[in-house]
This record gives C-alpha cells, sequence and structure tokens, in this order.
C-alpha cells in the first residue's frame, strides 16, 4: 500500500556510521551541507540504534544502505533519493547538487535486494522523495519548490501513469529560500487515514482546503515547534506516531487526537542536519490502514 499511514512492513534507512564515516569526513562536509554544528558520530550512531528499536517494533524489515562514496552526511536523510509507487520504486534526481550522488547509489542498493525501479527522474527534471505525500493508492501530492521542479513534477506523472487517480501540486513558501531544508513533508506529515499533522501558517490556501476537503481533521502545530520540526512525524501504522523529542504541544495534539507517540532524541541525526523521523526513512512497503 501506498499511504503514509499503513502499518510500515518495509522500510530502508541509513546507519550514522555508514553516512557520516568518520570525524574528519563530518569536519569536511558539514557547513556545504548547511548542517548547523558537526554531528557526533558515537552520539549519533547510539540515537539511531533506539530510533531503529522504535521502527522494528512493527514487525518492519529493516533494510541497510551502505557506505558509498558517492554520497554525503545527508544521506542519512534516505527518503530523498527515491520514492515508491504502484509500478516499483522511482529514483529521483536531487534538487541539492551535493546530493547527487544519492540516487544512483539508492538504485545499486534496490537492485541488490531486488527491488523493482519503475523508472528516474532526468535531468533536467529534480523531484525530491520529501516533496511526495501519498494518500492513499490512487492519491499523491507533490510539493513544487526548491527541491522538485515543473519538469520532475512532469516525468513523475508520466512514470505513474494510470496507477493514479489525482496528482496534487502543492506550491511551496520561498521561506528561507534554496538553500534551506524545506520540503512538502516539512509542513504536513499524515498520521491516520483521517488526520494530519500541519503547519497551516506555510500551507497554500488550495491544499489547505482539499485536505478539508477530503475530511482530513487537521492538528495543528504551533509557530514554535515548527522551528523544531514539530510538523514531521512518522505513522508506523499502529496507531502509534514517532516524533523528534522537544515538541511537546504538538505531542499533546497528537495524543488528543487518539494517537500514541513514542518520541526520540535526535540530536545528532535530525536536529543539527535537520531532518526528522520520515527523513531518516525511506518507506518500501506498508501494509493496511488501520481504524486509528
Amino acid at each position: 500500500m501506498l499511504s503514509e499511514v499503513g502499518r510500515l512492513a518495509s522500510v530502508l534507512v541509513k546507519y550514522p556510521s555508514d553516512a557520516f564515516v568518520s570525524a574528519e569526513i563530518v569536519a569536511t562536509e558539514w557547513r556545504s551541507l548547511a548542517f548547523t554544528s558537526p554531528p557526533v558520530l558515537a552520539a549519533a550512531v547510539e540515537e539511531f540504534h533506539t530510533f531503529l528499536d522504535t521502527l522494528r517494533s512493527t514487525g518492519a524489515d529493516v533494510h541497510l544502505l551502505p557506505r558509498d562514496s558517492r554520497t554525503t552526511l545527508d544521506s542519512i536523510y534516505a527518503r530523498d533519493a527515491s520514492t515508491v509507487s504502484a509500478r516499483g520504486m522511482i529514483v529521483c534526481r536531487m534538487g541539492k547538487a551535493l546530493r547527487a550522488g544519492e540516487p544512483a547509489a539508492q538504485r545499486d542498493a534496490f537492485t541488490s535486494l531486488g527491488i523493482p525501479i519503475a523508472g528516474e527522474i532526468l535531468e533536467p527534471g529534480t523531484l525530491e522523495g520529501g516533496d511526495v505525500v501519498w494518500f492513499d493508492d490512487r492519491t499523491v501530492a507533490v510539493g513544487r519548490g526548491y527541491r522538485t521542479n515543473d519538469e520532475g513534477i512532469r516525468q513523475f506523472r508520466a512514470l505513474l501513469g494510470d496507477s493514479i487517480d489525482e496528482l496534487v501540486v502543492v506550491p511551496l513558501p520561498h521561506w528561507r529560500g534554496p538553500g534551506d531544508v524545506f520540503h512538502l513533508m516539512s509542513l504536513i506529515s499524515p498520521v491516520s487515514r483521517d488526520q494530519a499533522v500541519v503547519y497551516s501558517p506555510l500551507l497554500s490556501v488550495p491544499f489547505r482546503e482539499w485536505l478539508v476537503g477530503r475530511g482530513y481533521g487537521l492538528i495543528e502545530v504551533p509557530a514554535d515547534e515548527f522551528e523544531s520540526m514539530g510538523a514531521n512525524v512518522l505513522a508506523l501504522g499502529t496507531g502509534v506516531c514517532v516524533m523528534l523529542r522537544g515538541n511537546p504541544r504538538t505531542r499533546r495534539a497528537i495524543e488528543q487526537a487518539g494517537l500514541t507517540v513514542v518520541e526520540y532524541a535526535g540530536d545528532e541525526i535530525s536536529v543539527k542536519g535537520g531532518g526528522g523521523p520520515t527523513c531518516l526513512t525511506r518507506p518500501l512497503a506498508r501494509g493496511p490502514v488501520s481504524a486509528r
């Protein structure tokens, strides 16, 4: 199933030791990749082990991306270099030039795992997985911003063909400009079949109206918690959501909506690189959507 809220059955991730590699590489790359400070490798590994334990609580098969000389620290954010479709994986083309090697690395990983590939986004198109949100098997939204362009969306639509009924293009705001970490999933995280965590001040009016028109209850993130990735929430599909520690008001709102929240400490793996739990995971397969 393609929704963001079915039971997590198979997921691709990358260990910090394979993304960050060494303190020397961290020291070389962190500034150019716009990390806020250099991640500490040993602490990152400890945080990631705890995060993986939560993912495995659903019974999910966890597949590990190998170390690859074509990638950088950013490759820990496994979602962005590919996306799923009913026809197989779609290999993206990154809008962030310094991440250009990641799609080929993921393509090779899919091949080694025997995972079908439906196609690739080619130059001049760009598409990043963090801009793609599946609402059900035949409905997908794509953020049009600095990381995903019109040509990338055109190619994505062509690769999907008649496997979908609706593709919603969501214009994204300039916000802090092309150098910032900003995807559609920075603003919205579906957490159940009819609920989504959102930061409404930066949502386009047509898209917010579209969500409401589909019957979604919107769990609003306060402004101070948007900055700490409160809108970036990973649904495990079991009535449980995973979010970064330090967003108590958003957590309380999600729990009041009837869901269980598991927090993780992500100072090294999330905060410094600007990537929350959805960014750290490339779901490959999900099971049926639970009632909650």
